[in-house]
């Protein structure tokens, strides 16, 4: 090998282990040692600056499973739920809302698959969930008291399977505060193409017949009361169509061209409107906040972007009397718009704790006094607060993944390019340390 072939050989094995380095970000120690290989192998010394990069980090760290997740607040503030591993597998866990995470106790064990969609019941007595077998999505419907003391030779207390029925497929529909211990429910037990409605009590697993699916319904919605009142189905060109309830009738009230969207929401507190995100309409592109009155088929646009780049992304409604907040728009970053002063405060606050990240709000108290808020940054995956609006304290709750070192992380910033046919494309750039 000539001179010139083998100082080609070292550059290219030294750029090569610097590109790893920097892409794959393991320790000091394990760069040091390829640095010695590469040095053994060609009989030169490696890039200077090898011994200046951040650490090598295992991938398994950023694909594990979160040490705590999905916490979630009991209606009277008085304990915690989260997931948490129990014999290598996500499941549920409650603790005190002054308890630390280790005085915890599970309160479900699924010893296959990960029950990560739970939530309270209305009132708080009852973790409720849904959960398949192996995949099959014959999903039922479970409940368990979460301060009842564990079962006999099990770990936690036991469950209450509230949809015993083999090959069926069940849907909650809505956990109404006004009959906390009854729920909304889809099963499709009568035929497993469709879903027809039930009321559904979580103490005894009794149900009653509220509505019978005529064969083409994909889905359902029911006011804060409970009651159901509304109704979609897919148009034979693909479109969507609304439905007002009506007894045992369904009328038509609304429809979209297939290339439109529209996601009713929940219902307004005066019982009549109903909150939708739709761009259905002539000249309409980007999806925006309506209320729309299914019995006389008004509809008045509550708001669009601002800044008139993105579609209407959410909204955060009350606790106490289900008024409108604040809506979220997803562009670089998540936007927020609050329409109520004192939840404007709310969000100055947290942005002078610190939290400058994409803010969630998530699972307040009945009383809308405690919140838990996820902040999402671009160095960590999240962590979660608690947020007395009252007291304005701002406590850490926990970091899903307390073991990434976000020392080491690179920062994630907004660009724009042009694409060949002249439009703006939004994306994002992370540059190595």
């Amino acid at each position: 090998m000539n001179a010139s072939a083998r100082t080609r050989r070292t550059a290219g094995a030294s750029v090569f282990l610097a590109f790893l380095v920097l892409l794959a970000g393991g320790l000091p120690e394990a760069a040091a040692q390829q640095a010695t290989e590469v040095e053994a192998a060609t009989g030169e010394q490696p890039l200077a600056y090898l011994d200046e990069l951040p650490p090598l980090l295992d991938r398994e760290i950023f694909f594990s499973d979160p040490e705590i997740g999905y916490a979630a607040l009991s209606p009277d503030g008085e304990h915690i739920a989260f997931v948490q591993q129990l014999d290598g597998v996500p499941n549920v866990w409650v603790k005190g809302f002054d308890e630390p995470f280790e005085a915890a106790t599970p309160v479900t064990h699924d010893r296959n698959r990960p029950v990560i969609g739970y939530f309270w019941s209305a009132d708080g007595s009852a973790i409720l969930w849904s959960q398949d077998v192996g995949g099959n999505e014959n999903f039922r419907i479970y409940a368990v008291d979460p301060t009842a003391d564990p079962a006999p030779g099990e770990k936690v207390p036991a469950p209450r399977d509230l949809t015993p029925y083999e090959n069926i497929q069940a849907r909650i529909y809505a956990v109404p505060k006004a009959t906390p211990e009854w729920i909304l429910v889809g099963i499709n037990d009568r035929d497993p193409r469709i879903h027809d409605v039930y009321r559904l009590n979580i103490e005894t697993g009794e149900r009653e017949l509220v509505q019978e699916n005529p064969g083409d319904i994909s889905g359902w919605m029911a006011d804060l009361d409970g009651n159901l009142r509304l109704a979609s189905r897919v148009t034979d060109d693909g479109g969507t169509e609304i439905l007002r309830v009506e007894g045992d009738e369904l009328v038509s009230v609304y429809t979209c061209e297939p290339a439109e969207t529209i996601s009713p929401m929940r219902f307004h507190p005066d019982g009549e409107r109903v909150w939708m995100s739709t761009n259905c309409g002539e000249g309409v592109d980007l999806a925006r906040l309506v209320l729309f009155d299914p019995e006389t088929g008004e509809m008045e646009v509550v708001e669009s972007d601002p800044e008139g780049e993105v579609d209407f992304g959410g909204a955060i409604f009350s606790e106490v009397d289900d008024r409108l907040l604040a809506t979220t728009y997803t562009g670089d970053r998540v936007r927020i718009y609050p329409k109520d002063p004192d939840f404007e405060k709310d969000v100055e606050r947290l942005r002078e704790a610190g939290l400058d990240g994409d803010l969630f709000f998530r699972t307040p108290t009945r009383d809308d006094r405690i919140w838990i808020v996820k902040n999402i940054v671009d160095v960590d995956e999240g962590p979660n607060y608690l947020y007395d609006r009252e007291t304005g304290e701002v406590e850490l709750l926990y970091r899903p993944q307390p073991w990434i070192p976000t020392e080491h992380m690179a920062p994630m910033e907004p660009v724009r390019y042009t694409a060949r046919d002249g439009e703006t494309i939004p994306a994002y750039l992370t540059l190595p340390k």
